[in-house]
């Protein structure tokens, strides 16, 4: 790798964890990477379906990708492109600070950025969520949905998922045997959440779209930056998650 290496992120948040911490790496990033604002970088398609023939043609150092955003077969052809994939694997919060250090290491970071030593330690001083910070004494019980048409909700292993449970929220499809599963709307209505959760991301979730499937039920509208991406909005993603999750359940 050169001493300025050339990196292509198919990730939003690492994208924006790299151009946060080291300002002029990063020479492609997907239509999706919309953080920083004004990041101006190859656009080389979407997570899904990624140009790799685009990405080979910037000769980049690295290529940092995500085993659940990325698909094997687009990793596939940049490595047999002769590219340098790195992989990450996010399942919990510990997972994202591991996985971060390890991705801007790579990227030829000789220290920690500033940022993500605070957002490690404001994750630390959380309360312990079995005392109920969202309602004193209890968990709150919620449904995740992430799409609809068909609905589909956080189930067991996910990163957003844990970031839900350390704030509090007792997810009722945590134990489910798939991490994704599809779930009728009339089932998790049945279900009697003490709140529905709705980001707005993957699907976009609004107060229009979304909320009237679920009469009676209190939703929170989360902000799905905070909810499931794993960069310097990590740092804020406790006080902004739990000020919605509080207002939903008064």
């Amino acid at each position: 790798m050169s001493s300025v290496p050339r990196v292509v992120s198919l990730v939003p948040s690492l994208t924006e964890a790299v151009a946060v911490s080291l300002p002029g790496l990063l020479v492609g990033a997907t239509d999706w990477c919309d953080h920083p604002g004004d990041l101006d970088v190859v656009r080389v398609g979407g997570t899904k379906n990624p140009k790799t023939d685009v990405i080979a043609r910037l000769a980049p150092d690295l290529v940092i990708a995500n085993e659940e955003e990325n698909r094997e077969p687009d990793l596939t052809a940049l490595r047999e492109a002769g590219v340098e994939v790195l992989v990450t694997e996010v399942r919990d919060v510990p997972d994202a600070f591991t996985e971060l250090d390890r991705v801007l290491r790579a990227c030829g970071a000789r220290s920690r950025p500033r940022w993500l030593d605070e957002a490690e330690s404001v994750w630390s001083r959380l309360p312990d969520p079995a005392v109920g910070p969202l309602t004193p004494g209890r968990s709150t019980t919620a449904v995740v949905p992430i799409w609809r048409r068909p609905w589909m909700v956080l189930g067991r292993d996910t990163f957003a998922g844990d970031v839900l449970a350390r704030l509090g929220v007792d997810n009722l499809y945590a134990g489910h045997a798939e991490r994704y599963p599809r779930v009728p709307v009339e089932e998790l209505r049945a279900a009697a959440p003490d709140v529905v959760v709705l980001p707005d991301e993957p699907y976009r979730f609004t107060a229009d779209d979304g909320p009237e499937a679920f009469p009676g039920l209190p939703s929170a509208l989360l902000s799905g930056r905070h909810l499931t991406w794993y960069g310097p909005s990590l740092a804020e993603a406790p006080q902004v998650l739990g000020a919605a999750l509080r207002a939903a359940v008064r």
